[in-house]
């Protein structure tokens, strides 16, 4: 697996703290925005998400390259509506099982469970193969192929859907691969832009409560994640 922050909306801070401003100030949002400076941004975006006034970080937008994760991860991901996708497509790209999919940890680390493992990937590779020497097409031999096998996709939010998304996959509940994703792009979006993500991260974090209530897992130390998300 592979994140990276492509591209981000220039000066994201400024512009999210002027677009607070715009809703108390009589000046246009031009001139506040050529007044404002990064400090006050900051303060600004502080005060009035801390109200859960989010809106206004509507208007920066983060564009991530996420390669080499499955489709059983991806198809979560663009559960998340509110955002723009472009992924690869197998309808054009060909496929080899043996080489291009991602093995999960619980299988990883068990010997039986990684033999049957590759060997069902073995022979869907071996069968897909076959279809298009048979000249199957394409876009009809991808059915055979399984979650595991791996995509790249470009996405792009605006801070506060990255908010909400950091906020439910982020927790220790979620699925293991979405997870480590939703942390490396809340680690970038961090450094690119610390005040719009200052208190972002699972809903324990970000609202002081939990979202799964008695499903909570155990191991769960509240105190310790939040070190963890505002150390990053």
């Amino acid at each position: 697996m592979r994140v990276k922050l492509l591209s981000y909306t220039t000066d994201a801070e400024r512009l999210c703290g002027a677009a607070a401003l715009t809703t108390t100030k009589s000046g246009s949002p031009s001139e506040i925005l050529e007044k404002i400076n990064e400090d006050v941004a900051k303060k600004i975006i502080r005060k009035v998400t801390g109200h859960g006034h989010t809106s206004v970080i509507e208007h920066a937008s983060f564009t991530f390259s996420i390669e080499g994760v499955s489709r059983a991860m991806t198809h979560q991901l663009v559960r998340h509506r509110i955002a723009s996708y472009t992924q690869q497509s197998q309808r054009y790209v060909t496929y080899n099982a043996l080489k291009e999919y991602v093995t999960p940890p619980n299988i990883e680390t068990k010997k039986e469970a990684k033999r049957l493992y590759n060997n069902t990937l073995e022979k869907i590779s071996e069968t897909y193969k076959k279809l298009l020497e048979m000249n199957i097409p394409t876009e009809d031999a991808r059915f055979i192929l399984p979650n595991a096998a791996k995509t790249n996709i470009m996405v792009t939010m605006n801070a506060r859907e990255l908010r909400h998304f950091f906020n439910l996959r982020c927790c220790a509940r979620a699925q293991w691969e979405i997870r480590e994703t939703a942390m490396e792009m809340l680690k970038q979006a961090k450094k690119a832009a610390p005040a719009l993500f200052e208190e972002a991260g699972p809903s324990c974090v970000e609202n002081g409560y939990c979202l799964e209530g008695e499903r909570k897992p155990a191991e769960c130390n509240v105190t310790e994640l939040k070190k963890l998300f505002h150390g990053m």
